[in-house]
């Protein structure tokens, strides 16, 4: 038996808010503010916006939220970086964001073993825990575009999460047209059909021959053709987009005060493929959670934990695995990092970002390196040992995870402290997202929620392309109601 935690409480919190501005990692776009942020998404320099200044929460502010709903906690959380937006409007999109979530707690921590925990993030409409970012995102969205009366042609990579959750929050938002682009044959059957299932005139598939890279690589590519991204009016909702890493803080504060935060610090374990959600732990720690360590969890295509314990970011082959949201080399959300731990030194991030265009690598200074390596832990898990925990747990625990959590559950297991900081990993989507894996692993099919039971009955709907930008771009030109 596993146990929960999580609970409920009305008692409003105060406000906390302080005038934010963004600044991109590469130091030659225009500082923004919030909304234009949220719009922008990738920077027009190449860059990734991150706030002028991280905002600092006291231990009493921290403590203050425990044992608060979650929808309290994430307006507490989201206002101080969104001060054009007012509070209560805050409050009202964060309660419809998530007031469809299946679990009470909305993100509730689960004990594994002593000091092992998940925390739970698969409770969403699509079951991922991209649908904790991308509900909210999609009333920010709604709520700015509909306030500036403008409409906006939103085009979104995915390895397999991030589409579904993102096609969930947009269908059938009238200011929106939204095109997903997913590698063909590499995503799940689950995590396609969530897709291409959606029949909203808004909502546009493409099945690119390439893998999940390609697709980040062609988004990316459309964002710098500054031309056509004016003319189509292009917004983001990759973790390129800041809103996104900032809607994950909020579980991040959530876990750690259910475990005993601030008065004792906390570990994660983070799945981690594009460096997302857990930079989004990273975030939470500079603005004051007592983290301990957040730990790297890595499948074979373990670019991250390479660079961690050498220095040296080498883009390889991506190799196809059980865990496909995390079969990437090119982890945008590192230049993030990279930006803090160079103490803000865009021309460095330049450096690098180029060299990695140029050659498919570069090397991190020491001093930087240094200073990831104090924040971050990381490991590589192999296939056998992926499989072997998600048996394990069901053997012993009689509990089904998904590939991806497996992972962070074995990376856990690797630097596990029984007298130390409870560690937590991260538990990123439902079994039943990848019945393949899990059945064969713990030799019990996964079934699907009742609210996908006919799933696979569902008609579907997608366009192939090929991995070329030009073909991609006249797609997105057709169907776009911006232009």
């Amino acid at each position: 038996m596993r146990a929960a935690y999580g609970a409920r409480h009305s008692t409003p919190l105060e406000p906390l808010k302080k005038p934010m501005r963004y600044v991109s990692t590469r130091g030659d776009a225009p500082v923004l503010e919030f909304e234009d942020v949220l719009l922008s998404g990738l920077a027009r320099d190449g860059g990734l916006y991150v706030p002028e200044v991280w905002p600092a929460f006291t231990a009493a502010d921290f403590a203050g939220t425990a044992g608060r709903p979650y929808t309290e906690v994430a307006t507490r959380i989201v206002a101080p970086f969104a001060p054009s937006i007012a509070e209560s409007d805050v409050a009202a999109m964060v309660e419809a964001a998530y007031g469809t979530f299946s679990h009470p707690a909305v993100a509730p921590v689960a004990q594994l073993d002593a000091n092992e925990f998940l925390l739970e993030l698969f409770h969403g409409p699509t079951l991922a825990f991209k649908d904790l970012a991308m509900q909210l995102l999609g009333q920010l969205f709604s709520h700015v575009l509909t306030k500036r009366g403008e409409q906006v042609t939103i085009v979104a990579a995915t390895s397999g999460d991030t589409g579904g959750a993102a096609i969930e929050a947009f269908a059938g938002l009238d200011a929106v047209t939204i095109v997903v682009l997913h590698p063909k044959g590499r995503v799940s059957d689950v995590q396609r059909r969530q897709m291409t299932t959606v029949m909203a005139p808004n909502v546009h598939n493409v099945a690119l021959d390439g893998n999940f890279d390609d697709c980040q690589a062609l988004v990316k590519a459309m964002f710098n053709d500054l031309a056509f991204r004016d003319r189509v009016r292009l917004a983001a909702v990759n973790s390129i987009n800041w809103s996104r890493i900032l809607a994950q803080v909020v579980y991040y504060v959530t876990a750690a005060t259910t475990l005993g935060a601030p008065h004792r610090p906390v570990s994660f374990s983070v799945p981690t493929g594009n460096f997302g959600d857990i930079f989004a732990g990273y975030v939470a720690k500079r603005m004051g959670l007592p983290i301990d360590r957040l730990v790297i969890a890595t499948n074979i295509n373990d670019i991250l934990d390479r660079t961690l314990k050498t220095g040296a970011y080498t883009v390889e082959g991506v190799t196809p695995t059980d865990a496909p949201s995390m079969d990437i080399q090119v982890s945008s959300n590192f230049e993030r990092l990279m930006f803090e731990a160079y103490d803000r030194d865009a021309s460095k991030v330049r450096a690098a970002m180029g060299a990695l265009a140029q050659s498919g690598s570069f090397t991190l200074e020491e001093k930087a390196l240094g200073a990831m390596r104090a924040d971050f832990g990381s490991a590589r898990v192999s296939n056998e040992a992926m499989h072997a925990t998600m048996q394990g747990v069901y053997k012993d625990l009689d509990m089904q995870i998904d590939p991806h959590t497996a992972v962070g559950v074995a990376a856990a297991r690797d630097v596990l402290d029984a007298a130390g900081a409870p560690m937590v990993t991260l538990a990123t989507a439902h079994p039943a997202k990848f019945p393949a894996a899990v059945e064969k692993a713990t030799g019990q099919h996964p079934a699907l929620p009742p609210h996908l039971g006919d799933l696979f009955d569902r008609e579907e709907r997608m366009t192939d392309l090929p991995n070329d930008l030009p073909a991609v771009q006249r797609f997105v030109e057709e169907k776009t109601a911006a232009t």
